[in-house]
This record gives structure tokens, sequence and C-alpha cells, in this order.
């Protein structure tokens, strides 16, 4: 199963990932992105998020206990 990571410790904090898609991206209190939900992981507005990360600290990754069965297009890190 494929998970979103955002290296928080490396976000400049632009904001971009929250307003394309507030169902999976919040601020934390230092003002950095982190994920908020890892459902509808299939949603355009996440791929287009993940797209317009300035510093590309946004990606997809295998959760530890998931096979490598991703099919998706857009994956950065499953296959």
């Amino acid at each position: 199963m494929k998970k979103i990571e955002v290296l928080t410790d490396d976000c400049i904090g632009c904001g971009a990932c929250v307003g394309i898609d507030p169902e999976h991206f919040e601020f934390n209190i230092d003002g950095y992105s982190i994920v908020k939900s890892e459902e509808n992981l299939d949603s355009e507005a996440l791929i287009d998020a993940i797209e317009a990360c300035p510093i590309g600290i946004i990606s997809f990754t295998k959760s530890p206990d998931s096979k490598n069965e991703c099919s998706c297009e857009n994956c950065k890190g499953c296959k």
C-alpha cells in the first residue's frame, strides 16, 4: 500500500500543497506541511499538490507492510 511522505524537516512552508489539496495536507504548529489524510490517494488534487511542491519533498512511498503491487501512473516510490 502506498503512503504519502512529506519531508517536513525540509519544508519551506510555501503552502502550495495545502492550498491545492487541503484534504491531504495541513500545516503543523511550526507552519510546515504534514500529511492530514491517507484516504483517496488517487485524487487529481493530490497529484497536483505533489507536483506543485517547489522543492520536491512530497512523494509516495510504500508502507512497511506493503507488497510491490502498486500500479498507479504517478507513483514516485512504489514501483
